[in-house]
């Protein structure tokens, strides 16, 4: 599609990025989580993913599915700079979001983690995932990180021990604001990596396929009786 100059001024400044290589999770449940990098033409399915989540205020996904919806229609439109999104899929049924973009080469800044199928620590998950793409696939320095849940913050930064900096920079601040920024360092990545850090590659070609068409949930355990198209 042509891009007029209007268009291109209004568009930011993009890094060249690495593709996420895709590799498969074999969850607690026996089943196959694919995790891939999102394509912008399957924006439809993820808005619709999450759509759903963002009157449910339980454990704060209200707040964590509008700011991903405004995030991920930004990605799409080329209206943030740097942001990539994965997902995670169970037979091509969405099963989990997170997105994030760079500053610039050195710094990540960390959005959201969302699970759509709880229970199986999908959402950390994918979390370490993403993780994994900032400091070793894009080679970058560190990541700052919010928390937006109580269980976000124990997962983030109780669990990975993240360093607050906000006394030692006052400055540094998260674009989400919220509590104060922590960092993921490489060295502190490193040292819980093997721990935090699953799956294999290269993928498996029969479930990749499987992953090729993203279908949205039909069910949410957050709403229930929620049931797609009623």
């Amino acid at each position: 599609m042509a891009i007029d100059e209007m268009e291109k001024s209004l568009r930011p400044p993009a890094l060249e990025l690495k593709p996420y290589p895709p590799k498969v999770i074999t969850l607690a449940s026996g089943e196959k989580m694919v995790v891939r990098e999102a394509k912008r033409e399957e924006i439809g399915v993820l808005l619709g993913t999450v759509h759903p989540l963002m009157s449910v205020p339980k454990d704060f996904y209200d707040i964590v599915a509008s700011r991903m919806y405004a995030e991920l229609l930004s990605w799409y439109l080329h209206r943030v700079s740097n942001e990539f999104v994965l997902v995670g899929s169970i037979d091509g049924v969405i099963a989990g979001i997170v997105n994030s973009r760079l500053v610039d080469s050195d710094i990540g800044m960390s959005y959201h983690t969302m699970t759509i199928k709880r229970g199986l620590r999908i959402g950390a998950q994918l979390f370490a995932a993403k993780m994994e793409h900032h400091l070793e696939i894009l080679g970058q320095k560190e990541v700052w990180i919010v928390a937006e849940s109580p269980i976000g913050f124990k997962r983030w930064m109780i669990e990975y021990e993240l360093e607050n900096r906000e006394h030692l920079f006052p400055e540094i601040r998260h674009e989400l604001g919220g509590v104060p920024t922590y960092v993921l360092t490489r060295e502190l990545y490193d040292a819980v990596r093997d721990q935090k850090v699953t799956g294999t590659r290269p993928a498996d070609p029969e479930l990749l396929k499987s992953a090729e068409k993203l279908k949205m949930p039909d069910e949410y355990p957050q709403i229930p009786g929620f049931k797609r198209g009623k």
